[in-house]
């Protein structure tokens, strides 16, 4: 793909309208995505999922179930995504002092990538941590959700933490309280 392709809005036509990139002239090779978020919560709830576990059930067991599914309903959530054949999916969960650290792990054989399965499957699995405790924590925030790599397809290999992405594109996401979180840990 040529710097200018990059330059452009794929998932748009020449009038703006929105479309499906076509991708039956791509080859088919294993491709895989890992991607990473944060559900911010109060001390009681770690305390909580640390030990007896909140009122609601098994928190960490339904997100990661959860996620798993959203991972694989991706194309019904977000309208141009392509359905693919999804090899595999991984779902961790980790309670820290202040969170629970969410990374999603997504594989497939097909003509796409799978980051946008990776992200769903964070932001579900995040979504469903928030509903299991929100009975304790109505305040339980879901953050600082993003790519960490992506590996196959045409354009190879990316890694955030090698730094390769195009700056051009992410300094608004880079900038200071622009809320996503971005560059400041890694």
């Amino acid at each position: 793909m040529s710097s200018a392709e990059q330059q452009h809005l794929t998932h748009v036509d020449a009038t703006g309208a929105a479309r499906m990139v076509d991708v039956s002239g791509k080859d088919v090779t294993a491709r895989t995505a890992r991607a990473t978020g944060r559900v911010l919560v109060a001390p009681r709830v770690v305390e909580l999922l640390r030990g007896e576990g909140v009122p609601k059930g098994d928190a960490l067991g339904t997100a990661r179930i959860a996620g798993i599914m959203g991972a694989k309903k991706t194309p019904e959530l977000v309208p141009l995504c392509h359905p693919l054949a999804v090899s595999g999916v991984g779902v961790e969960l980790t309670v820290t002092e202040e969170a629970v650290e969410i990374t999603a792990s997504v594989r497939t054989t097909d003509r796409t990538g799978v980051e946008m399965e990776a992200l769903t499957a964070v932001t579900v699995a995040g979504l469903t941590v928030i509903d299991m405790v929100k009975a304790v924590d109505k305040a339980a925030v879901l953050t600082e959700v993003r790519v960490l790599e992506k590996t196959g397809g045409a354009s190879g290999d990316w890694s955030r933490a090698s730094g390769n992405w195009p700056r051009d594109t992410a300094d608004v996401r880079e900038a200071p309280g622009a809320g996503s979180g971005a560059g400041e840990r890694e």
